[in-house]
This record gives structure tokens, sequence and C-alpha cells, in this order.
């Protein structure tokens, strides 16, 4: 037995793609092996690709073993009787209990591998016969590769196998398909039906058919792998010829090699086009054919051979020598129809987790040591946005600690959460970050239970929830809760007014009334919406506000309560400014309200007359800084024309197109003068956030002016060539929700991790205080922030890794039309999280999130682009990808035949889609004829502070077909739920007859076919059906269908309220306003020199071949 010993060390230490079953390696045949063969074994098992695969035993007789190298070795062993001495005369493979089923692989197959076997590297040789009384192994039999047996095999009954790897043209072949694998003992075998996709058993009068692997298979054409890939005309099989129906263009996967099962393949198509999806259940074992019936005893182990598990998707990329197509269908690939997904792979392990929306890594397995940290070729960090909005349902309890003070770990300051732990009966608990044993205090002990739980748990939302809130006490003040304050700074020179900006937009809801046809007071949007908010600031009676205006000149304006009209103070000393009345400027809104809609009401025609051109941002900027420096607050900036007087003055630039393409280019996407950010760093410091509402038909500067939001935790509302008549609407929405919205206020934000790991960067909208202090003077629920992780440490030596994000800050209740009432009080909002530390590069994939990732993909490279060239800033997303997915081929190319398939983890499917939308984005894209420099710009900020499902709607928006619904004569309850199928962003989704709504999440496009019914247009448009759409509004009219339609829009606008879809109407073949609203974004597509979907595809796939 020593020869069987070292047989089943030897295949033991081989990663077999097939493991024999020691019940074959017993015989008599086993006098047969050589020193020379188990050295040669012994050889192959250091990393040779090999397979193993057995056709008949004892009574049959033949037992191949087969080692895929250059040049073939086939070790044939044969054996010396029909029957072992000291051996059971019946199988116990056939005499297995009935429960016990064989795995059976399932999944789609794709491209050259759909046929079962390699392309051959020469023509056959010579051929197989069938053998009529082979054996059955199960619903798919066990694959093999023939070749040349050694010399010493002369039986003369069976033919020399052929050396190529295709059939020959002439007589039977094989074919190689998955083989069955461990029986599972959960189910019992089917009593009737063969299994599913495998032909009825039908044998002749007289004689044993062969099995279905032994039958004649059709040739297939060589298909060579490598670039440049082509399409693959694979063969055409009958279910006669095969025992189950091929799939043609998907590859089977297998099931992961775990506890789990893989179900047996009963659809045979994937639930989705383009990748296979991993099923884990348990299959049925295959009925007993009349073969084993016959042979009784001898038969062969049904389900004895296990098989690699394919637990990655795949995308078939073949070619055919000469093509240049690339044999991809379009319609396979993957595509995030379904929006953001959340996830939730951890399961029931991390219940206690916070909700994703709040916290969402790049993967929820963290590396265990620097050496796999090194082949993780994605961003490994962090997308958490603290004031997420809650899930539907559920609030983040608020917690009052009031006589034991917070509890918190008195090294690492970790706030107590689910997952630390009490001992010492419940009088010590110890800390999750760091470890150490803490003292409980006494009016905060509990008893604990047998299983160490404290008996309190269910009463204490702090141990069982992810996300709570704690009242913060006055020692964690540096002065009492300021009142929420808003400061407006308004434009008001020649361009402003004509655009109607300030005026329509700062003046109340009873202007209305003084609406007529001319254009300066068409625009009343401003300080219409400020007024009608009035009612609905946050901190009422304690809300203070303040204006100030400014041209060449600075307007301030004092509104105390005894004033019947405001009046109006000119500064125009720009080089020294000062503030007059400070103590008046800023009042009280509940006191002074009467004279606020007072300045409100005449504020559009104050300056309606106004012929100033020029604009003094900068000394205005510093004089509401010197106005708000008390309190901090919200300062709301209103700019139409660039700066041009005093500090901060600004010049003209980019319009030199020899700049772009060089080294300097990424100077005109970086403030021009340094004013802007030492002001935004100023302001943080008084707590003070800057929003920049920008208005400009000209080039104004975004880059310089955005720096006042970046760094002051704000946000960039940009509005190129605003008109009142075209934009006030989406202009009010957006400032109502500013002033509205839930917001933190002296915010600052902190992410602790546990013992070798840190964060070491972080992107987005903030001020860093220190290394990791993250100061917020107001942040709210759309803005999320980047971080990165690194390891200390070259081991991580515990099993899981904790995070917990801690924002600090002033809450203020909102108020609704006077009725509540707050005085402010400090909150921490504490997120925790945990993630088990793994060794495997595999699981890091598996568990990896593409939301998360993509954020932070986005962010790196809009901050690379901003010291770097686009050019450079694209590459480094596209280089990322084909790293990681190299690195992820490398994992399974030497267990697995991969051909001229594109691998990747099934939570990655939609990566590279996503990435190359990221390179198409405004914000990326193109060069100096592409995007106006400010508009690419004004995107880079936006998207530096969007969440994560924002982000992937504004990468891959939807685009769904409203005409049928249109003309539906009656409404259902489900209506909604199903037009909103999402198609692919591609130009051949578009029917010349139908009409669309693209949705970004910024604006809507809706786009008329050029063969629209005109009784639909005329339903929408009334009159304007016929006019130039561009002329034309979206409007309600007395018309079923425009009833419809202006109510799907607003539900698609109630479900994300962060930003107002301005609708753009657009006609087929009207360019250029066709191609800039829609055809540019449709990002499957190739557009002005870019690659589209397909070929991004196929260029990723060559690149990941060229080193893998």
């Amino acid at each position: 037995m020593e020869a069987q010993e070292y047989m089943i060390m030897y295949l033991t230490q081989a990663r077999l793609e097939y493991q024999v079953h020691e019940e074959i390696i017993l015989g008599p045949w086993l006098s047969l092996i050589t020193v020379e063969d188990l050295f040669m074994m012994h050889l192959f098992s250091l990393g040779w690709d090999k397979t193993i695969v057995s056709y008949g035993e004892v009574a049959f007789g033949v037992f191949w073993v087969k080692w895929n190298l250059t040049v073939s070795k086939v070790v044939l062993l044969k054996t010396m009787g029909t029957e072992n001495p000291g051996r059971p005369t019946s199988s116990p493979f056939a005499a297995a209990p009935p429960t016990m089923t064989p795995f059976s692989a399932s999944g789609p197959m794709v491209g050259s591998e759909a046929s079962g076997f390699r392309p051959p590297a020469q023509p056959p040789q010579n051929t197989m016969p069938s053998i009529s009384s082979g054996p059955v192994v199960g619903p798919r039999v066990s694959g093999f590769r023939p070749y040349n047996p050694p010399a010493r095999f002369s039986d003369p009954s069976v033919t020399s196998p052929p050396t190529a790897y295709i059939p020959p043209t002439g007589g039977t072949s094989f074919q190689r398909y998955p083989a069955p694998q461990f029986p599972s003992a959960h189910q019992a075998p089917p009593t009737g039906a063969p299994p599913i996709g495998q032909p009825p058993f039908q044998a002749p009068a007289g004689q044993a058919s062969p099995p279905a692997s032994f039958r004649t298979q059709p040739p297939v054409p060589l298909v060579p792998m490598g670039s440049p890939p082509s399409s693959v005309n694979a063969p055409q099989f009958s279910s006669d010829s095969l025992p189950f129906a091929p799939r043609m263009n998907f590859q089977p996967p297998f099931p992961p090699m775990d506890s789990s099962y893989s179900t047996a393949r009963a659809p045979l198509q994937p639930p989705l086009p383009g990748y296979v999806k991993q099923a884990n259940a348990v299959s049925q074992a295959p009925p007993v054919t009349p073969f084993q019936a016959q042979q009784g005893g001898s038969a062969p182990p049904i389900g004895g051979i296990q098989g690699l598990a394919e637990d990655f998707s795949s995308l078939s990329l073949g070619s055919v020598p000469g093509s240049i197509d690339s044999g991809l269908n379009p319609k396979a690939l993957p595509r995030p129809l379904e929006g953001d997904m959340e996830p939730n792979s951890l399961g029931d392990a991390y219940s206690m987790n916070c909700n994703p929306r709040y916290l969402r890594l790049t993967t929820s397995a963290m590396p265990g040591s620097q050496s796999l940290l090194s082949r993780w070729h994605f961003p490994l960090g962090a997308v958490v946005c603290p004031l997420a909005e809650a899930p539907d349902g559920e609030e983040v309890p608020v917690i009052n600690f009031v006589s034991t003070g917070i509890i918190r770990c008195r090294r690492c300051r970790t706030y107590v959460n689910p997952y630390v732990t009490f001992t010492d009966s419940g009088r010590k608990w110890r800390c999750n970050i760091c470890a150490l044993l803490n003292d409980v205090p006494g009016d905060y002990f509990a008893q604990l239970d047998a299983t160490g739980r404290r008996i309190d748990l269910d009463q204490r939302p702090e141990l069982t929830k992810g996300s709570v809130e704690f009242v913060a006490p006055t020692e964690y003040m540096v002065r009492p809760p300021m009142p929420p304050l808003y400061f407006f700074l308004i434009d008001v020179s020649v361009s402003a007014v004509r655009s109607g900006m300030w005026s329509y937009t700062i003046a109340s809801g009873l202007v209305h009334a003084l609406l007529d046809m001319n254009d300066k007071v068409l625009g009343k949007v401003v300080a219409q919406t400020i007024k009608s908010c009035l009612d609905e600031l946050p901190g009422f009676p304690r809300t203070q506000v303040g204006f100030i205006t400014f041209d060449s000149t600075i307007h301030f304006y004092n509104m105390k309560s005894s004033l019947t009209q405001p009046q109006m103070m000119v500064v125009s000393d720009l080089d020294d400014i000062f503030v007059p009345l400070p103590d008046d400027l800023l009042v009280n809104l509940s006191e002074s309200r009467s004279v606020v809609e007072a300045f409100l009401d005449s504020l559009p025609s104050m300056f309606q007359d106004n012929v100033n051109v020029e604009s003094a941002l900068g000394p205005a900027v510093k004089a509401a800084f010197m106005v708000m420096s008390q309190l901090g607050g919200k300062l709301l900036i209103f700019q139409n024309t660039m700066p041009s007087l005093g500090i901060g003055r600004l010049k003209l630039r980019g319009d030199d197109l020899r700049v772009y393409g060089t080294d300097k280019e990424h100077a005109l996407r970086i403030p021009e003068d340094p004013f802007y950010k030492n002001m935004a760093a100023e302001c943080t410091k008084y707590q003070i956030g800057v929003n920049v509402y920008a208005f400009s038909e000209k080039y104004t500067d975004i880059a310089s002016l955005g720096a006042l939001a970046k760094y002051s935790g704000g946000q960039i509302y940009y509005y190129p060539s605003f008109q009142s008549a075209t934009h006030g609407e989406k202009l009010r929405h957006e400032l109502a929700r500013d002033l509205t919205r839930e917001t933190a206020w002296e915010a600052v934000m902190r992410i602790r991790c546990g013992k070798g790991i840190r964060f070491t960067s972080y992107h987005g909208n903030f001020m860093l205080r220190s290394t990791d202090l993250l100061a917020l003077p107001a942040v709210d629920c759309d803005k999320a922030y980047g971080a990165q992780l690194s390891l200390e440490e070259t081991l991580l030596t515990s099993q899981t890794v904790y995070f917990q994000v801690a924002l600090l800050f002033t809450e203020v209740l909102l108020t609704v039309k006077r009725y509540t009432a707050s005085c402010g009080e400090r909150r921490i909002r504490v997120h925790t999280a945990a993630v088990p530390v793994v060794a495997d590069l595999g699981e890091m994939y598996r568990q990896a999130d593409t939301g998360a990732i993509v954020s932070l993909f986005a962010r790196l490279a809009i901050e690379k682009s901003l010291s770097h060239k686009l050019e450079d800033a694209r590459s480094s997303v596209q280089l990322r990808i084909v790293k990681a997915l190299r690195e992820y081929r490398n994992l399974y190319a030497v267990q697995h035949r991969l051909g001229g398939r594109m691998i990747y983890p099934e939570p990655l499917k939609f990566l590279p889609l996503y990435g190359l939308a990221l390179c198409k984005s405004a914000a990326l894209r193109g060069g100096y004829a592409d995007v106006q420099l400010d508009d690419r710009c004004a995107a880079g900020f936006t998207m530096m502070a969007l969440p994560v499902n924002k982000m992937l709607k504004l990468l891959y928006p939807s685009l769904i077909r409203v005409d049928e619904y249109l003309l539906k004569p009656s409404a259902q309850a489900d209506e909604f739920k199903n037009i909103m199928k999402r198609l692919p962003l591609t130009a051949e989704s578009l029917d010349a007859r139908g009409l669309y709504v693209y949705d970004d999440g910024f604006r809507f496009v809706v786009w008329f076919g050029r063969m629209l019914s005109p009784d639909v247009a005329m339903n929408l448009l009334g009159q304007d059906a016929a006019v130039e759409l561009s002329k034309v509004t979206l409007g309600k009219h007395d018309t079923e269908m425009s009833r419809k339609l202006m109510g799907l829009l607003k539900k698609l606008r109630e479900s994300d309220r962060s930003y107002y879809q301005l609708c753009n109407l657009v006609r087929q073949g009207e360019q250029p306003r066709e191609g800039y609203f829609l055809l540019t974004n449709l990002v499957e597509d190739q557009i002005a020199g870019t690659s589209g979907y397909s070929e991004w595809m196929v260029q990723l796939h060559r690149q990941v071949q060229q080193s893998a």
C-alpha cells in the first residue's frame, strides 16, 4: 500500500481539477505503478495544469490519468483482472443510499469553451471508437481529453486515443464536460425522468447503448485565443448529440467549494444577460440506468469525482483570424438597470452593522497582510454619509445618558456600541477597537445572563443598533449652541439683473400678483423663494438672517425690528472694508419678520435700472465674514459676474488652446487666486459654511469660486446661461431644499478603526483640522465623504476589524409653520460596522462593493485632474481596473481553462461600465472642445460631494420609454413600477416611433422620436408641437396624456429631492441640441473618438491578457 499512499499524497498536494476517490485507487493494477510514474506525478503536482478522469473500473477495466502538458504525456493504468480480492462484489457507489446526489455544475457556457474542449493545435492523428458498454456517470460525464498512451499499454480491444483536442471528422469522439461532484445526502434521487438537459436512455435490443459522452460530436472550428478578438461561430448541437442542451456564448460556473452545493441546472439562461450568477443549493441525482443494472457491483462510481468551483462570472471574447468582430454580443453585457444595490453580503454574521447608506466599504473583507493588500488594486477605503436619510420606517434612536455621561473607551475614545463585550459579571466592558477593559459606571451596570449578554440588552439601543445619536453633555461644547444663521450675499450687477437671477430668486410668493411680461419682473426667483421659506427655516424662534448686495460697491442693510423699512448703507472703499452698525446687520427673524419681508418685496425693483458691470465679490465675501464671525452659520452667495474689483479679482483664462494636452493644462482647473481658499479656511475656523450659486452666460472661473464651497464643507450650484423663465423653477426648488433640509451645524467628524489599520486620506468638501478630524461647519444629508485605508502592520492579528464614524454637531429641530421651537443641543451621531479579516484575495473580491469603489475612483480621478492632464486621470481609472482584473484572473488561471474568456467577480460585474461612464463624465471626458471649462469644474465639485447612489445614477442615468404608458386608457396601481423599466444607454434603445425620458438626477431630457404619433405630441405640447423644441417649455395641458406625463415626472423628482430635474425637450435629428443633451450622454456608444461599451471591454480584456 506504499504506492497507494504516495499516490494519494501527491494527488492531494496538487490542486487537481478532478479529485480521485480512493476507491478508484484500490486494485491489483497498483503493481504497475513504477518509481518513474510517481516521480512524474510529483513533478506535475508542483503547479502544472492537470486533469484526471477515470473511465471504467474492475470489470470494464480501463483507468486513464491524463496530464495537460505542451507535449502530451499519459500514464495509462489497466486492471489485471475482473475482481479485486477482499473487495465487495457490489460497488459501494452503486449501493449508495438513495438520498445521495452528485453535484452538477450550473450556469451558462461561453465562447470556445462552450463546446467543452480546447481548439486543436494540430489535426487529429487517430480516433477512438465508441465503447458500447461504457459507463454512464451522472447527468454530466467526467470530461477528459484523450492522449497517446505509453507503449506498455497493449490492450488490443482499445485503440490509441487521438492526440489533438478536437474530435475527428469521422468516427466517434469524445467531448469534455464538467464532472459530477461529491454526492449530497439532502435530496432523494428522482424516480422518473433523467436529469434536466440529458436525453433519455435508449438502448437497442440486445446491447447497451453507449453513454452520451461517447456519441459522435460535430467538429468545432479553430478559435485561437488572444488579440485581436473576433466573433466565434460556435457550432450548433442537437439534443441527440449532447447529454444536456448546450448554451452558447456563456461559461458554466462551477459551484463554490464550501459547505453549499450547486443546484441542478434547470434554467438554461443566466438571470441577467452577460454574466453568470452562482447558485448554491443541492442538485438531484441521476436515475439508475440499465447499464448500472447490467454491470451490477462493478458499476462506475456515480458522483465520485469533484470538480473545481468557478465562483466567478465570465464573458466570451473569442476571435476568428482575419475578422475584426470582437465576438462579443453587446446585449449580453452586464448593465445596472436595477440601479444601485446596497451591499448586504455579510448577512446575519454582522447584523448589528449600521445601514450601508451611512457607511460603505470598498470591500467587506479586510486584507490580513500588506502583501495581500498590494494585490488589491482597487482603493481600500470607505464612503461615509453620516446624515443620510434613514430607510423607510426607521429612525436613528436618540440616547441621553443623563446620570452616567456618555460611555466611551478611556484610551481610544470609542463610543459604546453593539460589538463591545461585558465581563466580570457585567462590571467591566472590553473595547472592540483597542481591546482595553473599561469599568462600567454604577448607573449603567446590569447583570449578565448565562450567555454573557446583559439582561437589559433589549432596552439598550446603543448595544443593539449600528446607528445611534447621543445627547452630548456640556463638556462637549466649546460654546453654547449658536442659533442657525443664514446670510445672503447677492450680485446685483447689470448681468445679474438682465438674467432675472436675483430679483425673481429672492423676493416672495406675494410678487406673483405683480407679474407681467416685463423681463425685469419675470425674474423674481431668489427673493420669492427666500420669503416663501421663512416659515420653514430651522431653529425658530432663534433663527438669524442678514443680507448684503454688491456690484462695484458693498451694500449693507439694517433690519432691526424697530424699523418699518430696511436702511441701506453703502461702502465703496474696497481696500479697507469695514462693517457699519455691526449689531443691526444680523437680526432675529421672528422679531424683524416684517422688515425682512419688506426688503424682499422691494429687492426686485431696487436695482432694476442698475447698469454697473463690475463685481467686487472678494471684498463682499470678506464683509460677510466680518458680520458672521461671532455666530457662524451658512453663507449663500449668488454670483453672476466674474469678480473684477478688489481682492480676489479674477481674469479670463482657458482660451489658449495650446495649453490643453500639456503639463500646464491642470492649472486651469485650480484656483487662480489663493484668496478664496484662504477665505474658506477662515470661514471654517469660525463655523461658517459657504454655498455658491453661480449664474453666467460667460466664463466666471468656477475653479476659483468653488474653493469657497469645497474647503468650507459647502456646495456648488451651477446654472449656465441662466434665464429666469427657463431655469427659475429649478433654482427655486434647490434653494428651498438648501434652506429647509436637515442640517448639522458646527460639526466635526472622525472615523476610528481597529488596531493595525488607519485612514490616511480623505476626499470631499471639508477642511482637515488635524490628521483625522474633518471640520464641517454645515453638513446635511446630501453630502458624502470618501476615505482611504492603509495597514500599519505587516500582519493583522485580529479576526475582525471595526469601524466607527462619530459626528459631533449642533442639532436644530426643523420648524413647521412656527409650531416647533428649538434651543439647539449638541449631539453625537455614531455609526458602527464590523468586517472580517481574510487571507484570501478571492474573498476580498467576492465582498467588494462596486458603488463604494466607483465613488472613490471618481474622487481620486477628479483630484488627479487638478495636478495632471485629463488623459492621465482617465488612464488611471482604466489602469486600476486592468490591474485588478488581471490579478483576479491569475487566481484562477491554473485551475481553470479560461481561454479567451474575460472573468470578473460577480459583485463587480458593473465596474467596467461605470469606469467607462466615469471617463466619459463631464468632469473627465475629452478636452477643450468637449466640455466648457466652467462646466467641467462645476461637475467636479458636485461629484466630490455626492453619496454613492446619486453618483451611480449620474454616471449611468435612467432611460425609460413612456409613450406606451401615455397611450394606455386607464391607470393601474402598479403602472409606475412597470414603466420604470430602464433601457441600455445606447442609440439602439431609441425607437423613432417612441417618447423617452432620460434622467441623471440633475435634469430630464424628453426625447421625441421623428416618427412619434402627432397626436401624442399635440396632447403634450399643444400648439407648440410643430415649433422647434428649444423654444418650448413643457407644461401641464388639459389632456390625459399631459397629466400622466407630468405626474410621472413628479414621481421621479420625489424619489430623490436632492436636485430638481429641469426638463429639456429634444426632437430626433435636431442638432446640436440632441447631441448636447442626449447623444453625448449615451455612454455605451462610440462618441467623438471614445470607445463604446463593447470596445471598452475588449480593450480591457486585451490588456488583462498581455501580462496574465
